[in-house]
């Protein structure tokens, strides 16, 4: 199931996190030394210019002189946060931690933050040819052969193989229904799933167990 994101380029989220900060700024009353609200728009621009020209020496120059700008910030609201109210603070620090985690991933993390407001957003590969890669969670669905009705869905975070999902998603469809399922169709990503009982196909490829 994918989230309601767009593509997550690191220029986009380190300019998203610089305008939570000056965010939370402004609904505190810290009075920043400076919030760059005019130079980062135009590196996060100039990134992506660079991207698609190819010219990655340059747009990491710009990715760095970027993140640069965003630690300041961050730094600036940090020092302010310390003198808030228990609550206030607790919602300062909230935010403040999110930020950090984003600046601190690198790029061979695995879990990495994609979104902002978002943060249980996965990066799934499916191998499709039109999207190599979707940005969510996975979801198991259930339905009836027939009529389509869906019985059972649960959401799989983590990324699991879709294969150790479907003894959840039997389990979870029995009991909203009440009825034993003996037969369930589903897709080769399933492949190699022995649930105990059920009769799995694929296609035309049938298993069945005992």
């Amino acid at each position: 199931m994918e989230k309601a994101i767009t593509f997550p380029t690191d220029s986009k989220l380190l300019e998203c996190a610089r305008k939570r900060l000056v965010r939370l700024a402004e609904r505190n009353g810290f009075r920043l030394r400076q919030n760059y609200k005019r130079v980062a728009p135009r590196l996060a621009i100039q990134v992506g210019r660079y991207a698609h020209a190819k010219q990655s020496k340059r747009m990491k120059g710009l990715l760095s002189k970027l993140r640069t700008l965003v630690c300041r910030v961050w730094r600036d609201v940090d020092r302010h946060a310390q003198g808030l109210s228990d609550q206030r603070q607790e919602e300062a620090f909230k935010e403040l931690s999110l930020v950090r985690r984003l600046l601190d991933q690198k790029k061979t993390d695995k879990k990495k933050l994609y979104s902002l407001h978002a943060t249980e957003v996965e990066c799934i590969s499916k191998g499709k040819a039109r999207q190599r890669y979707e940005f969510g969670v996975k979801v198991s669905v259930a339905s009836t052969l027939r009529e389509g009705l869906v019985v059972g869905m649960r959401a799989m975070p983590g990324n699991p193989y879709d294969g150790l999902t479907l003894d959840e998603a039997i389990e979870q469809a029995e009991i909203l229904s009440g009825t034993r399922a003996h037969t369930v169709f589903v897709d080769k990503g399933y492949r190699s799933a022995c649930p105990l009982g059920v009769r799995v196909g694929a296609r035309d490829i049938w298993h069945s167990f005992a």
